[in-house]
């Protein structure tokens, strides 16, 4: 029985590690990938966020929104916008992560 309690523990951590190590990955996607146009918190106020298409506060932007809508945005980006929103080449599982970590913000 002390063994299954042992078992489940270690279990237990290693799943609590591959989390964080997930989030912290999302942060650095994040980090490398948006903060410039859309700031450190996602009010878009980086400091590439000039001109006339001043990226949208994701407070406001995302209110309603799925984290599947946003993997589908990042997928598909937004033709209309000016400049086009980039399209970044990551796996699904980077994708899920970085939705994630946006909805948090």
């Amino acid at each position: 029985m002390r063994s299954l309690a042992v078992a489940a523990t270690g279990l237990l951590v290693i799943g609590l590690g591959s989390s964080v190590a997930w989030g912290d990955d999302s942060k650095q996607l994040f980090e490398k990938s948006c903060k410039p146009c859309h700031g450190a918190s996602g009010k878009g106020d980086g400091p590439a966020a000039k001109g006339k298409n001043k990226p949208p506060d994701f407070a406001t932007a995302l209110k309603g929104k799925s984290e599947a809508d946003i993997v589908k945005f990042l997928k598909e980006g937004k033709p209309d916008l000016k400049p086009p929103h980039q399209k970044p080449k990551l796996t699904d599982e980077q994708l899920g992560g970085l939705a994630k970590y946006v909805k948090g913000l």
